[in-house]
């Protein structure tokens, strides 16, 4: 799940999918009813000095350790006590402590979209559950981990473009997007990306199919962050989208007269689907998994033309045929 999403982008301006500078229609819910903390991890983790201190840890937080360090990818634990110790002893770590807390001291802010966001989705999904939430810094080996009990958020991934220390390997179109403004929408993107809510048909290896199930998150992602930026969204620039839309009957084009659409050529569907930083098949300037950017306008008609349909009942719903079909899409409605 975590290589479906290193997705999202810098500071935008506003650009919804009205083209107007106000929230999406939204229903009120009450987000004084929803108690939310955030365990901070990041300073007790970069402050452990002895192999005693950091199997403590570990013992004490084996998710974590398993999952968000990597345990399960090094030979023995010794091996991983040993690797993780170097790095907790290097002397650049109080430097990256410092510039974690001095960004993420304050929590706040993240836990208010946090509470807004998982708000919503009790009212979609009165059986919700919202996870915990823990935030730790490694010194760059995992940035997200999600399950439905559980996020844990790599806050050294998230400092920013003039972070002293960034992660490494990473190309810049890439890298440009981790910044805290992303954190919350790439975790509830994760959500609807997931089995918990979306319904995919493993069958079904088609192009289309992987656009609409991208939609079916875009959708489901704006309808619980509804003020959000469809650009934060989808990692857009603003004028990326406002180019994507200007020209989205010629994009509609490619895909029809490339017939794309039921191609199941892996190769093929990463070109459209795949994270880069454009679709020069397209153009020059067209963005990157411009593929998923059309499903999520697909799932937009199909659902203005279906109000009866529930959110639900959309995330359901894995006949990728049907649903677009039953849009009647036209590029620019």
């Amino acid at each position: 799940m975590r290589n479906l999403l290193i997705l999202f982008i810098s500071t935008i301006t506003f650009y919804s999918c009205s083209q107007n500078n106000t929230c999406e229609d939204h229903p009120d819910v009450n987000t004084s009813e929803l108690k939310l903390s955030i365990e901070s991890l990041e300073e007790e983790f970069l402050s452990i000095e002895t192999k005693e201190e950091l199997v403590d840890f570990m013992n004490r937080e084996r998710t974590i350790a398993q999952y968000f360090l990597r345990g399960n990818e090094y030979p023995s634990d010794s091996i991983m006590i040993n690797v993780l110790l170097q790095r907790l002893n290097n002397p650049h770590i109080d430097t990256l402590s410092q510039e974690v807390l001095s960004t993420f001291g304050d929590k706040s802010s993240l836990e208010e979209q946090f509470t807004k966001a998982f708000s919503f989705m009790q009212y979609y999904y009165p059986d919700f559950t919202p996870p915990k939430i823990k935030t730790i810094a490694t010194g760059f080996d995992t940035d997200l981990y999600i399950s439905d009990s559980l996020i844990v958020i790599g806050l050294d991934f998230y400092l920013g473009k003039k972070a002293k220390f960034r992660p490494i390997n990473v190309p810049n179109y890439i890298l440009e997007h981790y910044q805290k403004e992303y954190i919350v929408p790439s975790c509830i993107l994760l959500y609807g990306i997931s089995p918990r809510f979306n319904n995919p048909d493993l069958q079904d290896k088609t192009m289309l199919a992987e656009m609409i199930d991208y939609g079916k998150a875009f959708y489901f992602t704006k309808k619980m962050m509804p003020c959000t930026p469809d650009s934060l969204l989808i990692r857009y620039k603003a004028e990326e989208i406002k180019d994507s839309r200007t020209n989205e009957d010629l994009i509609w084009a490619h895909f029809l007269d490339n017939e794309l659409l039921y191609s199941s050529d892996k190769f093929t569907k990463q070109k459209y689907l795949g994270d880069r930083p454009k679709t020069f098949d397209i153009g020059e300037k067209c963005p990157g998994r411009i593929g998923t950017w059309l499903g999520w306008q697909i799932v937009n008609q199909y659902v203005d033309r279906h109000t009866e349909i529930t959110l639900p009942q959309l995330m359901g719903d894995n006949n990728a045929q049907e649903i677009f079909i039953k849009s009647k899409y036209r590029p620019g409605k």
